[in-house]
């Protein structure tokens, strides 16, 4: 049996207000592309479909265009789960129209699908957190746990207020529910499950919305479930192995989602498996759909002669500018109209230092301000910007007097 492991598509995610919805199209259109031509049994989505609960109309469409194209009407076997940026009855909400294509959706934790036969595979049982499924005449059983926050574990209030307790508690709760699950493995059948956690020791970019709140929804590589086959798990951004014993694995997103992620390669897991417990975990890397650049330059003139080289590709851009001075409008217009997605310029000024003493009984907060976003930023704070910020200063000042 061969099955795809992906994750962390995060449609609707923006970048710095940019939409990144072309280059997640792009990706879709691959992902099938690479599906078909590897004779995939099963796909799998561990979680972070979307980038917000509330993702936009554009961003469901595309999902629902991409996984009812992947499921080829019953054809082959779709099995998706929330993350910690979906909406689990939202996300689910779809489910009665998607099982009929062979497509399984599970929201929260222990949630269960229906017995059904599709036209290469079956469901034969269906329990919650558990599906056993026949692909290509092998058996096959997966446990499931989609992003299981403390509430979707009815653990709201935790009794032990230390951040080290409070992680061995919620680890351990994790680890127990596993183990529960794991009784439905079969020594004949090929073992799976599929989850999204934060596993400790996983490296962590900056486009991920933390899911531990100091420690505490970390969860011990011992407490994953050990007798699974494959472990297929979403959440981290970058592709990596999360345990040299078992085999558990991060697929990654599939865009770079953040600078951070520039440094390296995105892509997913093809799995070849049987009952036999042979595996083979082969990497397939995607396209680079529009990279993300950060140049570094020596002044304006070097950074006007970047953007010039550049014009004709289709990045994203930071600029770090080392410069004596501010960096005009002009000159700021002049990068953007010749190359396009310029999502920051960022002035490092090299003349003196924002240091010095200020007697700031002299200064208004308006000015001090001023001056601080014009050395940081190289411009001016705009009209909006400024009042917002003198709205802010005499709300807090009034809120004062009224509490003297």
């Amino acid at each position: 049996m061969r099955f795809i492991h992906t994750s962390d598509w995060h449609l609707g995610k923006s970048l710095e207000g940019h939409s990144r919805l072309e280059e997640q199209t792009k990706f879709c259109e691959e992902f099938i592309q690479i599906v078909d031509d590897n004779n995939i049994d099963m796909v799998i989505i561990a979680g972070d479909i979307y980038d917000t609960s509330n993702p936009p109309a554009q961003a469901e469409k595309l999902f629902y265009k991409t996984i009812s194209r992947l499921s080829d009407n019953g054809k082959r076997c779709v099995l998706i789960i929330s993350g910690n940026h979906d909406n689990p009855e939202r996300l689910q909400a779809s489910s009665p129209l998607a099982h009929e294509q062979g497509i399984i959706i599970l929201g929260n934790p222990l949630s269960k699908t229906e017995v059904s036969k599709y036209k290469n595979f079956e469901i034969l049982e269906a329990k919650e957190g558990c599906i056993k499924l026949n692909i290509n005449n092998e058996r096959v059983v997966v446990i499931t746990l989609p992003y299981p926050s403390e509430k979707r574990l009815n653990e709201v209030i935790l009794q032990n207020d230390e951040d080290k307790e409070r992680q061995i508690t919620y680890s351990q709760r994790v680890g127990e529910l596993f183990k529960e699950l794991e009784e439905n493995f079969e020594d004949d059948s090929i073992n799976l499950a599929v989850s999204h956690l934060f596993v400790v020791g996983g490296e962590e970019t900056e486009s991920e919305r933390p899911i531990q709140l100091g420690g505490s929804l970390l969860v011990e590589k011992k407490d994953l479930p050990q007798k699974a086959d494959y472990i297929a798990l979403g959440h981290l951004h970058k592709m990596q192995k999360s345990s040299q014993r078992l085999n558990a694995y991060y697929s990654g997103s599939p865009i770079q989602y953040s600078k951070d992620e520039r440094s390296y390669t995105k892509g997913c897991y093809i799995v070849d498996i049987n009952k036999d417990k042979e595996i083979t975990v082969e990497k397939k890397y995607f396209k680079n759909y529009k990279p993300i650049e950060v140049f570094k330059c020596n002044g304006i003139e070097d950074a006007l002669e970047v953007c010039e080289k550049n014009k004709d590709r289709d990045i994203w851009s930071y600029f770090e500018i080392k410069t004596d001075e501010v960096i005009s409008q002009s000159n700021i217009k002049k990068m953007k109209d010749t190359l396009k997605d310029i999502i920051e310029i960022k002035p490092i000024i090299a003349s003196k230092e924002y240091n010095e003493e200020i007697d700031v009984k002299e200064k208004s907060m308006g000015e001090l301000f001023k001056e601080f976003y014009e050395f940081s930023r190289g411009v001016e704070p705009k009209g909006e910007l400024m009042d917002l910020f003198l709205d802010i200063i005499n709300e807090e000042g009034e809120a004062k007097d009224e509490t003297y």
